[in-house]
């Protein structure tokens, strides 16, 4: 079944935000979808990971939180560090066993990373790399804020370096602040070699059904054209 990867220009750019208005998008248009999170740092006081609980929740498949988040660390940290000090390797194995099984129980399978495209794995090893083992086209999440410009360059052109397709990137107001962020938008909109496929802007009660469904119709567009 159709799987994509769904990656930010850093840390807080939204990934889960967007991940979640489009899981949505998708239930509301018929898809059975799941939202995986192979790699998550960081729990919550029930012990899981609020990003990984989203998706779970906003999956329109209903499974356990592990078949969701295989690898879970404690520390809200780099990922490859926590593991070292939690003694729990980041095994990729067990990614390509989580993703092989989501898709036989979805037409739709979103794997969200963590932080930013070039998460270190080990000394040698990015999750990046396994992501272009896997062939998994790429959503980039763009965070709109000073210094975006720079950030969604350099991730467009890793992506492009590791020849993966980039199905198109979302803006995702994350500064109310922000100045000049139509600008910014239109300069990555003819920058970028993919579609936009949608704009958010800061929202903090969340997406609306309008831009969830718009959003999910823009990907499938891309993911499964005529």
């Amino acid at each position: 079944m159709p799987s994509f990867f769904v990656t930010g220009t850093d840390t807080d750019a939204g990934k889960t935000y967007v991940s979640r208005a489009l899981l949505q998008g998708l239930a509301q248009a018929g898809y059975r979808a799941i939202g995986a999170k192979p790699i998550a740092a960081g729990v919550d006081s029930s012990g899981k990971n609020p990003d990984a609980l989203a998706l779970q929740a906003a999956s329109s498949v209903s499974l356990d939180y592990a078949a969701i988040n295989p690898i879970l660390l404690q520390a809200a940290v780099a990922p490859h560090l926590a593991a070292v000090v939690e003694q729990q390797p980041l095994d990729e194995a067990v990614l390509s066993q989580q993703l092989s099984a989501l898709r036989q129980q979805a037409d739709l399978v979103l794997v969200e990373g963590a932080g930013g495209w070039l998460l270190p794995l080990s000394d040698s090893r990015y999750l990046a790399d396994w992501v272009a083992e896997q062939q998994l086209p790429v959503l980039l999440v763009v965070g709109m804020k000073l210094g975006c410009l720079n950030h969604a360059m350099l991730t467009v052109r890793e992506i492009e370096r590791s020849g993966l397709r980039l199905l198109g990137w979302v803006a995702n107001g994350i500064d109310p602040a922000m100045q000049l962020q139509q600008e910014n938008i239109a300069d990555l909109k003819q920058r970028i070699p993919a579609p936009c496929l949608g704009v958010l802007p800061y929202q903090p009660a969340g997406t609306s059904q309008t831009q969830q469904q718009a959003l999910a119709r823009a990907l499938l567009a891309q993911l499964m054209p005529d």
